[in-house]
């Protein structure tokens, strides 16, 4: 009786430690089958986080890019006020004929042009940019620019001596200028430096019509005004003058 019972314990003790053995190696795989939900949700929020920064990254871009073009433009606002402060007041806008796609420019207002240049604003302006072959067909024929170019004496050289000479003019040289330097032509004009004319209407706000404004908007000095000096002569414009 007593042998029987010691051998049902002893089948109980090993059936224990064998379940025991059983549940530690059970063990672990449930501890890894606890921790396997948590991969997803850790990796999960580890792209939630980059997403997020990311997201964060594109809303800073966004920012500077939004700040970039705002400052560009007020710079660009700022650029076009001073450029039209600096050259004056606002002109008319004059109806041009030649504005139009399939217009041209009409060739006795070129000529008429040139003569103004030459006999008015030719002895304190240059135009260094046109060379006389530019007015063929346009303002005169080519035998009337040929003697034109040869009125002037032009510096060429050297010859086979080695020396500078001088010769007439011909088509393909360019409108003599007035100064040999711009200190020459500074000290001439009491310090103000007459423009080179070549470029104006595209140097000007307006073009066309802050030069034709300027052109025909002389006035007489106001009263108790003295005009000293030509090149600080105060040009009164629409009622209003200004220093150039």
């Amino acid at each position: 009786m007593s042998t029987a019972i010691g051998r049902k314990i002893k089948i109980g003790i090993e059936g224990c430690g064998s379940l025991n053995l059983f549940l530690r190696r059970l063990a672990p795989h449930r501890a890894d089958t606890k921790t396997l939900p948590a991969l997803p949700y850790l990796i999960s929020k580890q792209d939630q986080q980059r997403q997020e920064s990311g997201g964060v990254k594109s809303l800073r871009m966004l920012a500077l890019l939004g700040a970039g073009v705002s400052g560009l433009l007020s710079c660009a606002t700022v650029a076009y006020n001073s450029d039209e402060a600096e050259h004056g007041l606002a002109c008319p806008n004059y109806p041009w004929p030649h504005k139009g796609v399939l217009s041209s420019y009409d060739h006795s207002s070129i000529r008429r042009g040139h003569q103004v240049y030459q006999q008015v604003c030719a002895s304190c302006h240059s135009m260094s940019l046109i060379s006389y072959r530019d007015l063929v067909g346009v303002a005169y024929t080519e035998e009337e620019t040929k003697a034109m170019a040869a009125e002037i004496e032009v510096v060429d050289g050297p010859n086979d001596e080695g020396e500078m000479f001088t010769r007439p003019g011909k088509l393909s040289d360019r409108f003599p200028e007035p100064y040999v330097n711009e200190q020459a032509a500074r000290f001439a004009n009491g310090g103000a430096y007459p423009p080179d004319l070549s470029l104006i209407t595209k140097a000007r706000h307006n073009g066309q019509n802050y030069v034709f404004a300027l052109l025909t908007g002389y006035r007489d000095p106001p009263a108790g005004v003295m005009v000293i000096f030509f090149p600080r002569l105060e040009i009164v414009l629409k009622g209003r003058k200004f220093s150039k």
